[in-house]
């Protein structure tokens, strides 16, 4: 029996294949889980997706499952801690960022869920192939803007874009993989 046909970036790695093949681009929901992508996302600024996907046990512990509330009550005990943690990325800015963004979390009156999905866009084309992939995009752009505006930080439009795959937002599996989806339109998005 061959392989299936996947992303070319899936294939380097078990990490990847894995990540490709059970969670990337399949539509994510709920504010937890939301969460910890969006603060992995941030994380992995700068780094390799792979350290990020090899660490995550780490941080899932390190950072009290992603629950924000649990997070947002982090002080400076806890960011020494975390500092002191080689299992996660050791990095002041984005633990800090990560603890802010789980304070901002709780002060959203819809929640994330509802926040992050008003960016899906209203219709996507997946990509022929790796080349035809965008960093960015209009709504990535508009997502950052207003997770800025709302005291969210590590948020730019790359890594929202990277979310948007991530949860499934966008399909951006090339076209002859197999995990190929329809894309995931919410009727809550933004028009």
């Amino acid at each position: 029996m061959s392989e299936p046909v996947r992303c070319a970036w899936a294939g380097s790695a078990p990490e990847y294949t894995a990540y490709h093949d059970d969670e990337w681009g399949r539509p994510l929901r709920g504010d937890t889980a939301l969460f910890e992508r969006l603060s992995l996302e941030a994380f992995q600024s700068g780094l390799s997706w792979i350290v990020i996907l090899r660490k995550r046990p780490a941080f899932r512990a390190a950072f009290a499952g992603f629950v924000a509330e649990d997070v947002a009550r982090f002080g400076e005990t806890d960011v020494t801690r975390l500092l002191g943690d080689a299992g996660i990325v050791r990095n002041r800015a984005k633990i800090e960022a990560t603890i802010a963004n789980a304070r901002a979390v709780l002060a959203l009156d819809t929640g994330l869920d509802a926040l992050l999905w008003s960016f899906a866009p209203a219709s996507h084309t997946r990509p022929a192939t790796l080349a035809d992939v965008p960093a960015t995009s209009p709504e990535s752009v508009a997502m950052a803007r207003e997770l800025k505006r709302r005291g969210f930080r590590f948020v730019g439009p790359t890594t929202c874009y990277a979310l948007m795959q991530a949860v499934g937002m966008v399909d951006d599996h090339v076209a002859d993989c197999w995990r190929a989806t329809p894309p995931a339109v919410d009727p809550t998005r933004r028009a």
